[in-house]
């Protein structure tokens, strides 16, 4: 299935943001995996002392968004899980700044947040991939709005090209 096929019922309008940068060219899981080899290639090429950069005061680093992006996939994980179970309670939003508040991504290696990003991908790849297209079109509740499990990966992947647009723009 590609991004083009979702049907606009599947998800929150709010993920067109992310949902616009996906490639339609790629299927749901080759999508997730060429978009994260091209993310680690990108951050990779950035030269070493802007990692840590901020471009305005308050705002997060290289390194912030990358465990930004790790916490927001293993939350879309979840609830593509739950959804594609046949969940019937409502999945809970979460807070993007109170998760980067509990943690600081700046005293770790980019290595090491490349590398688990690397690790998680994968995970998400063996979860989307196990899954029936009945149930990747399985719809839940999420934050209020129904969702579908294929709508979660697809808006995986455009959240972090979305990220690699704002390095582009503010970082850079």
């Amino acid at each position: 299935m590609k991004v083009s096929q979702l049907n606009k019922s599947e998800y929150n309008p709010y993920f067109d943001t992310y949902l616009q940068y996906v490639d339609d060219t790629w299927t749901l899981t080759e999508g997730l995996e060429v978009s994260v080899h091209e993310f680690i290639k990108f951050v990779q090429d950035i030269p070493m002392g802007k990692h840590d950069y901020r471009y305005a005061e308050g705002k997060w680093t290289i390194k912030d968004i990358i465990q930004h992006l790790i916490d927001a996939e293993r939350v879309f994980s979840y609830r593509a899980l739950c959804v594609s179970r046949g969940e019937t309670t409502e999945l809970p939003g979460y807070d993007q700044d109170d998760y980067a508040n509990a943690v600081d991504a700046n005293k770790r290696t980019l290595q090491s947040l490349l590398t688990e990003m690397s690790a998680l991908r994968h995970a998400t790849l063996l979860l989307l991939k196990s899954l029936t297209e009945d149930a990747l079109s399985t719809k839940g509740i999420a934050s209020g709005h129904t969702i579908s499990a294929r709508a979660l990966g697809f808006i995986i992947i455009g959240h972090e090209k979305h990220h690699m647009k704002v390095f582009k723009e503010l970082y850079l």
